[in-house]
């Protein structure tokens, strides 16, 4: 009688124990793996997007006097911008932005969500001119992990850079046609002149 007593107790504390880890992860967002990220972090503060404001507005002050416009854009900037915007968004498509800008591609690394499941992402593209000197977007990958790629995503990805192009130039992108984009080594120079 003496074991009996010992192992109903024992069923029960199994039982117990593991109704308690179903419902731990049933609380839990999943994460089912994805992408690889990168170890490298690219910071996200408010101080690089200061930095590209700046940047912009004394390349927009410079092409009044010479016609021509300028700028670079660092990971750091361009990270910290996207960081910011996707804050403002009631559904992102990602969180946790990573941007690199390397051998003329830029990569986006982040975390896409869907109900209680999570995945790495990375999307790269390439950024040119079209023929009406404008930004020209062409997604080269898109890695959800085993989440489907969301519908519209290249529709996204362009509204979110277009945004970023025509925030950071402002008043200054009116009249202006760009002539070129390069990425390179962690950064995109933009440069366009004035009409």
């Amino acid at each position: 009688m003496k074991n009996t007593n010992t192992i109903i107790p024992n069923k029960y504390q199994i039982l117990i124990g593991l109704s308690t880890l179903v419902l731990a992860i049933l609380a839990c967002t999943l994460n089912i793996g994805g992408p690889t990220l990168p170890a490298e972090h690219i910071p996200v503060s408010t101080q690089a997007m200061q930095e590209l404001q700046t940047a912009v507005q004394t390349a927009a002050a410079a092409a009044v006097e010479t016609g021509q416009l300028t700028f670079t854009i660092t990971e750091p900037q361009i990270t910290s911008y996207l960081a910011d915007y996707l804050q403002t968004q009631t559904h992102p498509f990602i969180t946790d932005p990573q941007v690199f800008l390397r051998n003329g591609q830029v990569q986006l690394f982040g975390v896409a969500q869907q109900g209680d499941f999570q995945a790495n992402v990375e999307i790269d593209f390439t950024a040119g001119v079209d023929d009406q000197g404008q930004p020209k977007i062409e997604l080269s990958k898109a890695d959800f992990g085993p989440l489907p790629v969301p519908a519209g995503l290249m529709d996204v990805v362009t509204a979110a850079i277009q945004e970023a192009y025509t925030g950071a130039i402002g008043p200054a992108g009116s009249g202006l046609r760009l002539e070129s984009i390069t990425v390179a080594d962690g950064t995109m120079t933009i440069v366009g002149l004035t009409k």
